[in-house]
C-alpha cells in the first residue's frame, strides 16, 4: 500500500507510534482517568500488587491487569500522563496487531494493511488508545482472543500449529477476564460459537473446550480471583454479582440510553470511514474470505446486540465492536483504492481527513477548560508532610499529582442515604470500606471533624468546594485561600489536623482515621 512501509514490524512499529503521539498533551480527566491511575499509583506507593485499593480502601469494581500494567508504567517513568496512559495504549496495539496479522494471513497483505489503517485512524480507536479507562485494553485482548480462535477454526484440522492456537486462544481470553471480567471470554464465546454455527464448522465449536485450553485459562486467570476471596469473604459476591450482574440487568446506574446508543457511537465516531459503509462491498474472493465476512458481521452484531440490552450505556463498552467495522470499511474502501480516478482520490482523502480528525480531537480537548487538580496539587507537593483532607469531594487526580505517600481522610455526611445510595465516587468509597478487616481504620471521616481546630500549631491542607467558607464558618477565622482551579479550592487551615487523636503524635494519615 502506497506510503506504508513495507515490513509487517515497521508498519506496525509505524502504527503505535501513531496510536501514543498525543498521550502527553492533556491532563488526567475525572474522574475515570483520576481513578483507575489513582488505583495503579497506589499499589506503587504502598507496594501492595494484588489487592487494588482506592484511597486505601479495598477496591474491587475491576480487575487487574489495568492496574498492574500502569504501576509498571509509572514505576518506570515516573508519575507524568504519558505514563498513565500506557494499558489503554498497549489494547489498542493489540487490537491493531492481531488484526493486521490475521488479515494479511487469511485476506491478503493488502487488505492486513487496509484493515489495520483503517483501525488506527478511526478517531474513536485513537481517542480511547489516550484515554485511560479500562475499555480499550479489553477491547484489544478480546479482539486478540476471537481471532486467535478463529484463525485455529480456519486451519485443517491436521494442521500441526492448530492447537497451539487454541492453546494461545484460551490464555488471551485469560488476559481478558483480568483486564475486565467475565466479558472477557464471554463475549469471545458468545462471537464464536454463533460464527461457527453460522459457517457450519460444528465440530470446531468443541474445540474452544478442549481440556489444554480451560487449563491455559485456569492457570492464568484463576489464582487472582482465588487470592482474594481468600483474603475477603465476600468478594466472589461483590465482583461478580453486584458489580457484573447486577450493573447488567438493573436499572439505578449511570449513562442510561436507549438501544440507539451504541450504533449512533459506532457510525458518528467512526467518521469518515463508516461514510463507506453506504458502497457494496466486493464478492468474496473464495470460501474462506466468504467465512471472515460472516465473522466480522456476527462479531459486529453479537457485541452491540449485548451492550444494548442493559440501560447504562458508555461509549467504552462498544469499543470490541470496532475491529470488524474496521474490516467492513476496509473492504469497502480498499476495493475503490485500487480503481483509477476519482474513487481512488477520494480513498486518499478519506485517509488524510481521519488523520487530521484524529489529531485535532485531543489538541481540541486539551484547550478546553477540563476539570483537575493538577496545579493544586504542585502547590501540596511542596509540602508533603503536611497532613490533607478532601471535604465533600473526592480528587481522584490530586494524589497522583501531589504524589501523595499515605491515603487521604475524605470528609462527608456519610450516614446521609440520600448521598450515597448513588451510583457515584461515595458509594464507591462506601462499598470499598465494607471489605476493611473488623477494627481496621477508615480514611472515611463526618464532616464534624472540621467544626472546630483541635491541635494548635499545625497546619494542614483542606480540598474542597468554592462555598466551603459558608459550610465550615471555622474557616473564616482560620483558613486561608491559597489557590483555586475552578470551582476546587485548597485551602491552608490553621491549628488542625483531620485526626484529632493524633495532634502531636507525628504526621496523621488516613490510618489513624478510625482512632478520631
Amino acid at each position: 500500500m502506497t506510503g506504508l512501509p513495507r515490513r509487517p514490524a515497521a508498519l506496525l512499529a509505524l502504527a503505535f507510534a501513531w496510536l501514543a503521539f498525543t498521550t502527553w498533551i492533556r491532563p488526567l480527566a475525572l474522574p475515570d482517568e483520576g481513578r483507575y491511575i489513582g488505583v495503579a499509583w497506589e499499589m506503587v506507593r504502598s507496594g501492595e500488587w494484588l489487592t487494588p485499593t482506592l484511597d486505601g480502601l479495598p477496591y474491587f469494581h475491576k480487575p487487574p491487569l489495568f492496574y498492574w500494567i500502569t504501576g509498571a508504567s509509572l514505576s518506570l517513568f515516573g508519575n507524568v500522563e504519558w505514563a498513565g496512559r500506557v494499558a489503554p495504549w498497549s489494547g489498542a496495539c493489540l487490537m491493531v496487531a492481531s488484526a493486521f496479522l490475521f488479515g494479511r494471513r487469511w485476506l491478503g497483505d493488502t487488505v492486513g494493511r487496509a484493515w489495520a489503517l483503517v483501525l488506527a485512524t478511526m478517531p474513536l480507536v485513537f481517542m480511547s488508545a489516550q484515554y485511560s479507562n479500562l475499555d480499550m485494553l479489553v477491547a484489544g485482548w478480546i479482539t486478540a482472543t476471537i481471532l486467535a480462535f478463529a484463525h485455529a477454526s480456519l486451519l485443517p484440522m491436521d494442521d500441526p500449529s492448530r492447537r497451539k492456537w487454541l492453546i494461545a486462544g484460551g490464555a488471551l481470553a485469560a488476559g481478558a477476564t483480568l483486564a475486565k471480567g467475565l466479558i472477557g471470554f464471554v463475549l469471545p464465546g458468545m462471537v464464536l460459537i454463533a460464527w461457527l454455527l453460522l459457517a457450519r464448522r460444528w465440530r470446531r465449536i468443541l474445540s474452544l473446550f478442549w481440556w489444554p485450553v480451560l487449563l491455559v485459562f485456569l492457570v492464568v486467570a484463576a489464582p487472582w480471583f482465588a487470592v482474594m476471596q481468600e483474603r475477603f469473604d465476600a468478594f466472589l459476591h461483590y465482583f461478580f454479582v453486584v458489580q457484573h450482574f447486577s450493573r447488567y440487568t438493573q436499572a439505578g446506574f449511570n449513562n442510561a440510553h436507549g438501544p440507539w446508543f451504541f450504533p449512533v457511537v459506532l457510525l458518528v465516531f467512526g467518521l469518515p470511514w463508516t461514510l463507506w459503509l453506504t458502497r457494496r462491498a466486493p464478492a468474496p474472493a473464495d470460501d474462506t474470505a466468504r467465512a471472515v465476512r460472516v465473522l466480522a458481521w456476527v462479531w459486529l452484531v453479537a457485541i452491540v446486540a449485548f451492550f444494548s440490552l442493559p440501560r447504562s450505556k458508555l461509549v467504552g463498552y462498544v469499543l470490541p465492536a470496532v475491529p470488524p467495522l474496521a474490516l467492513l470499511v476496509a473492504l469497502r474502501w480498499q476495493a475503490v483504492r485500487e480503481l483509477a480516478g476519482r474513487g481512488a482520490m477520494l480513498a486518499r482523502v478519506t485517509v488524510i481527513v481521519a488523520a487530521i480528525t484524529c489529531l485535532v480531537a485531543p489538541v481540541a480537548v486539551a484547550l478546553a477548560k477540563q476539570k483537575h487538580t493538577r496545579d493544586l496539587a504542585r502547590i501540596v507537593a511542596t509540602q508533603p508532610d503536611r497532613p490533607i483532607a478532601f471535604v465533600r469531594n473526592y480528587y481522584f487526580d490530586l494524589a497522583f499529582y501531589a504524589r501523595l505517600q499515605r491515603p487521604v481522610p475524605v470528609l462527608e455526611r456519610w450516614d446521609d442515604k440520600a448521598l450515597t445510595q448513588a451510583d457515584n465516587w461515595r458509594r464507591e468509597l462506601l462499598d470499598a470500606s465494607e471489605f476493611l478487616a473488623p477494627g481496621t481504620p477508615s480514611p472515611l471521616l463526618p464532616t464534624s471533624a472540621l467544626v472546630q481546630a483541635n491541635c494548635p500549631g499545625v497546619t494542614s491542607w483542606v480540598v474542597g468546594g468554592s462555598d466551603m467558607k459558608e459550610a465550615f464558618p471555622m474557616l473564616a477565622s482560620n483558613a486561608r485561600e491559597v489557590a483555586r482551579s475552578r470551582d476546587t479550592v485548597l485551602w491552608e487551615v490553621r491549628d488542625w489536623v483531620p485526626v484529632a487523636a493524633q495532634c502531636g503524635a507525628g504526621t496523621p494519615s488516613a490510618s489513624s482515621a478510625g482512632k478520631s
